[in-house]
């Protein structure tokens, strides 16, 4: 990557990613259940040799690692505890491992947002992963038809979280990032550059649009609508103003 910055996010599976050969258990709720920064908990040999693979990998580029799906603060403490721990391993071995590796979270439980002042003291960065955090916020199954109205990324509730994470995050020098659907969405792109986003995480294919519709965005006055737009009650509401302001 010649020397641009490499996020990667520790073992994330659960919910609607299955890994057939791990043979968990079956769940009422694995959204809700043993999976992501959970499992890795548990299972710390699994977890250790992502780590250790990280680490040795740390000194050929610029390496930040993630945990994913951090409900509590001890949770991210325990994580970047037993990081630390295979470190120290590997430089008492003789191995090199960089000094400069930055230790993030994803943001994706409400409750986590809620106090990312917390949070925020304790990491390096935050990425707001959108397709979990929207559908735990609304309790609703993102893979449901019959629910799927109420996946929505608009909804105040869901902007207002996210200015929690932004805003906590600058505060103490942090920056915040994006991964989910959200991020190369052309409805949200100008809302979440005037709520302070530094970083959007998307698919390939959403790249070159995304850059095209930021290009011709401007910051200052995107950030002149974010109380404006932290005001408004329903997604509709936020919808019709972000399509007449900026999509003329």
């Amino acid at each position: 990557m010649e020397g641009k910055s490499v996020v990667v996010r520790t073992l994330d599976i659960g919910g609607d990613k299955e890994l057939p050969y791990l043979q968990l258990p079956k769940e009422m709720n694995p959204f809700l259940g043993y999976r992501a920064i959970r499992l890795c908990l548990e299972e710390q040999e699994i977890f250790r040799t992502q780590l250790r693979a990280l680490l040795r990998a740390s000194t050929y580029g610029n390496l930040k690692i993630m945990f994913p799906m951090i409900a509590t603060v001890n949770e991210f403490k325990q994580a970047k505890a037993i990081l630390l721990e295979e470190k120290e391993k590997l430089v008492e071995a003789g191995v090199a491992v960089s000094d400069d590796i930055e230790v993030g979270m994803m943001v994706e439980i409400p409750s986590t947002a809620v106090i990312a002042d917390q949070f925020a003291a304790e990491v390096d960065f935050f990425s707001i992963g959108t397709n979990d955090l929207i559908q735990y916020t609304m309790a609703a199954d993102r893979m449901n038809e019959r629910v799927a109205y109420l996946y929505q990324p608009y909804n105040p509730a869901i902007l207002r979280l996210i200015t929690l994470v932004i805003e906590a995050a600058h505060k103490e020098g942090k920056w915040v990032g994006m991964c989910g659907g959200m991020a190369g969405d052309e409805i949200a792109i100008p809302i979440l550059l005037g709520l302070g986003l530094d970083e959007f995480s998307m698919s390939a294919t959403s790249i070159l649009p995304a850059r095209t519709q930021i290009s011709k965005l401007s910051k200052k006055e995107a950030e002149s609508f974010k109380e404006t737009i932290l005001s408004m009650s329903t997604t509709e509401e936020v919808v019709a103003f972000v399509k007449e302001t900026f999509n003329k």
